[in-house]
């Protein structure tokens, strides 16, 4: 069966992994891309948005290792967008552009019900109503024993977590203080969910730890 990872999800030294008040100007939360410039500085994260160049190295390993054997995605609404409740219609389709970065079936959990939307290179996003079990079976169906990559953001890793259904989560420590916004680990128990850091390894902007679930 195919494995559920958290990869190349950023936190900061005091364990946030998004920034405050997110809206339209602040996709990560207000302060949340300072998280995120270890990646943004990578070959791959270079060669995804187009524009070529990016560092080699272990920061550049780690996020290449976040796209291999990678079926499909899974994302909590928050971060496919900042529309709150009911959609008011079809016209938001993500931060992405019309070819978003995936080019394969991405899976946004909501509460909201909404058309599939088929956009260029590949990617489709598939709003889902029924929770996180169903998310993630119909995410390993579209995988086709591939991963399911978990992208976010804090509070669905958490609800994933706290189900006991992530196989294992790479989480890219940035040295940046946020004081405030989303804790990844607040209120859950790692070592009781069975958590055990498997891997750890000095990146050129960041400290990557892999927690590894012990079946």
């Amino acid at each position: 069966m195919s494995r559920l990872l958290v990869q190349s999800f950023s936190i900061s030294i005091d364990g946030y992994g998004a920034g405050p008040n997110q809206d339209l100007a602040n996709p990560l939360g207000v302060g949340g891309t300072a998280l995120h410039g270890w990646l943004f500085a990578t070959r791959t994260f270079q060669k995804l948005h187009g524009t070529g160049g990016g560092s080699a190295g272990t920061d550049d390993d780690f996020a290449a290792r976040g796209f291999a054997n990678l079926g499909a995605w899974i994302l909590g609404r928050n971060m496919f967008g900042p529309i709150r409740g009911p959609w008011p219609d079809d016209k938001w389709k993500g931060w992405w552009g019309d070819d978003p970065v995936y080019h394969c079936p991405m899976f946004v959990l909501t509460h909201y019900a909404r058309p599939a939307l088929v956009m260029k290179g590949g990617t489709t996003f598939h709003f889902v109503t029924e929770g996180i079990q169903v998310a993630l079976d119909r995410a390993r169906e579209a995988a086709k024993g591939k991963d399911v990559r978990l992208g976010g953001g804090v509070a669905t890793i958490q609800e994933y977590m706290r189900a006991g259904l992530i196989d294992e989560m790479h989480l890219a420590i940035s040295p940046v203080v946020m004081g405030s916004g989303e804790e990844l680990f607040a209120g859950v128990d790692a070592v009781k969910l069975g958590f055990r850091c498997t891997e750890h390894a000095a990146g050129e902007g960041a400290m990557h730890v892999v927690l590894t679930k012990q079946r």
